[in-house]
């Protein structure tokens, strides 16, 4: 089952809206208020709530556990990089090309939240699922920005596998990163139009617990019913599943199993 939603906590709606709609062509669901927005971003939809001042204990290492970030596939990322610049928007990576193939580059929205942006097919160094590699690649180029994937750092890629698998997640491919002394390794765990990107390391990783009232990632929602080991760590906010219970995963990655199999 796909990633449906992911809720970003913001601490201006409007500032937001304008800073997606401009930066990555996403286009506003219904009426957008002070307190929420949900923008279409053609295979998932990103839900914009509004939060008090708070303080994210979410730190930009690869190596905090759970959410790392939301990557968007595009046609071409120097371009849109460039635009971002002249925007003033901050880059935590400068577009490069990256291990697979592909081009990418790292970005923050208003409110701290790291996004990517991929040029290209991924070029798997070993490929698991022939025929949802080829599913991938049939989604071709996009006309505007679509959501691809949530990030997450895990302690053990297997049990990660064996947690979403009831949610109708599998692993795809994996790409190493021969030249990084931690040990870095990403496996592509797809589920319908979506995937979670994987990240494991062989050394120490710091946990994270999820937070569902700071700025920045809060959680998403995905298809389908509840997976066993799911931790509750709240309610869903306004406009979320009613009275839907925000889990975590076992690597402190939050999301609400929404019970729908829709796209």
């Amino acid at each position: 089952m796909p990633i449906q939603n992911v809720i970003i906590n913001v601490a201006d709606v409007a500032r937001s809206v304008e800073f997606y709609t401009r930066s990555l062509e996403a286009e506003v669901v219904g009426g957008a208020t002070a307190d929420r927005a949900v923008l279409d971003l053609v295979t998932a939809t990103l839900e914009l709530r509004r939060v008090g001042a708070g303080e994210s204990t979410w730190v930009p290492d690869d190596l905090q556990l759970g959410f790392r970030h939301v990557g968007f596939k595009v046609e071409r990322v120097d371009p849109r990089a460039a635009a971002l610049k002249e925007a003033g928007v901050p880059f935590h990576l400068d577009p490069l090309d990256a291990e697979g193939g592909v081009r990418i580059c790292f970005f923050y929205d208003p409110d701290g939240t790291l996004l990517e942006l991929v040029e290209g097919d991924l070029q798997y160094a070993s490929v698991l699922d022939e025929a949802g590699v080829a599913a991938e690649r049939a989604l071709g180029v996009p006309d505007r920005p679509r959501f691809d994937h949530v990030a997450v750092t895990v302690h053990d890629r297997a049990a990660t596998d064996a947690f979403y698998s009831p949610l109708g997640f599998s692993f795809i491919g994996t790409i190493e990163q021969p030249h990084d002394p931690r040990g870095f390794s990403i496996g592509y765990l797809k589920g319908g139009d979506t995937v979670l990107e994987v990240f494991t390391y062989a050394t120490a990783l710091t946990e994270r617990k999820p937070q569902l009232d700071a700025p920045g990632f809060a959680y998403a929602e995905i298809a389908g019913s509840e997976p066993e080991g799911a931790t509750p760590v709240g309610l869903a906010g306004p406009g979320g599943a009613p009275g839907a219970d925000v889990v975590s995963d076992p690597n402190g990655f939050a999301f609400v199993a929404t019970g729908s199999s829709a796209a």
